[in-house]
């Protein structure tokens, strides 16, 4: 048995299954780059979930974390500490926004979306006791929650969960028809992903978000955009509502936030929205933590200079081209994205998802499946051109094959 396959075993035997990962098992990584127990180096084409915008232990990020680990790491809440203030400053100033609410997970911050549309539904709009209501996306994937999977469309995200948190209505994504008729008196927000990541980087039809927008404003509900995945760089903008010129009222942000060193999470909107607070009606013990805070503020720091999504603006022209000539093959059916993001819909008489997946790991490129035939690519926006190249390159291999 190799070192590969005892981990493998002995993490089948004693975690819950609730992941079923490639059978690789890593022990380094740098920038685009990861080495398993094995000594096999392996092309990063997944970058996390986006987590890892800036690849794998980046200098200024390492230094950033190891300068605050020497210092303070927790204090919780209860008390301020010295990067605090900071990092709600900047990261406001970086959203164009007032206010900053940090959490850890993605889906924290979700969860934190939802309650701070609710209260300022009941708060600022009116809308009558436990009648608040939120429209979401059909295909929506906003983490796994509870209350968050009452929302979702994923069978296998919601399947025997339940009773489910009520309070949503589901229109399908990318529909303006349906969501203006979802839309009363007594909805508070509406939330969606500017495109949405597990259900293959389904980027809407042009014009949307804009009509989203437009709606929302002359509804007065709140628009909240999850740019968990989406934000930070990854579609060649700052957020992906910016390639429609929309700015929502609430961003909910994380993965990238904590630079792939720590989970980071925040929700950012204006005064009105999130002053609908007061001490002791929401909170966490790590939100805003000073390493997390510590490590935000140079993340802030690095996509002020710009250059970072311009790389993923430039990286995923070609990126997009390449993988456009592949369309034509008979074997791959379509292929979406923005930036360097991209789904793969790979025709099922080449094989699943799953199994082009595999073969691209026996070549040394690391993605991942999802929807059964959809493989996502989203390298680290650090990657080299030629590295990139030579990725694509190794995903026609596997397809032609």
């Amino acid at each position: 048995m190799t070192t590969t396959e005892a981990l493998v075993a002995a993490a089948d035997a004693h975690s819950a299954h609730n992941y079923d990962p490639l059978p690789v098992v890593i022990a380094t990584a740098d920038g685009a780059w990861m080495t398993d127990v094995e000594g096999r180096r392996y092309l990063d084409f997944l970058a996390g979930y986006s987590a890892l915008n800036f690849g794998h232990g980046h200098p200024r990020l390492v230094a950033a974390a190891k300068a605050q680990l020497e210092r303070v790491t927790l204090t919780s809440r209860a008390f301020h500490h010295d990067r605090f203030a900071a990092f709600c400053t900047q990261l406001a100033e970086l959203c164009g926004m007032e206010m900053v609410l940090p959490m850890n997970t993605g889906v924290e911050a979700v969860e934190t979306a939802v309650k701070t549309a609710r209260k300022w539904g009941y708060r600022v709009k009116g809308v009558p006791a436990e009648m608040a209501k939120v429209v979401v996306a059909g295909g929506n994937f906003h983490g796994r929650t509870t209350t968050v999977i009452s929302f979702s469309t994923d069978p296998e995200a919601r399947a025997d969960y339940g009773p489910y948190t009520p309070g949503f209505e589901i229109v399908p994504y990318g529909d303006l028809t349906a969501m203006r008729g979802a839309v009363t008196e007594n909805t508070v927000a509406v939330l969606l992903e500017p495109i949405q990541g597990e259900s293959g980087v389904v980027v809407p039809p042009e014009g949307y978000l804009a009509g989203v927008r437009e709606l929302t404003r002359e509804r007065g509900v709140l628009f909240v955009a999850d740019e968990i995945q989406s934000g930070l760089g990854r579609t060649g903008r700052t957020f992906a509502c910016e390639h429609e010129g929309v700015v929502p009222d609430v961003y909910v942000l994380g993965k990238a936030l904590g630079g792939g060193v720590l989970p980071v999470s925040a929700v950012v909107a204006n005064a009105e929205v999130l002053g609908v607070f007061r001490p002791g009606e929401h909170g966490s013990t790590f939100g805003g933590n000073p390493l997390a805070c510590a490590v935000a503020l140079e993340v802030i720091a690095m996509l002020r200079t710009g250059e970072f999504q311009e790389r993923a603006a430039e990286l995923g022209e070609l990126l997009h081209r390449r993988l456009a000539e592949m369309t034509g093959s008979g074997r791959v059916t379509a292929v979406r994205g923005r930036g360097l993001w991209a789904g793969v819909d790979v025709d099922p008489g080449v094989g699943s998802g799953r199994a082009v997946a595999e073969r691209l790991m026996e070549r040394g490129v690391l993605v991942k499946e999802t929807h059964g035939v959809t493989v996502r690519v989203a390298p680290p926006l650090v990657v080299a051109e030629e590295d990139l190249e030579w990725g694509v390159e190794q995903l026609w291999g596997v397809l032609s094959a």
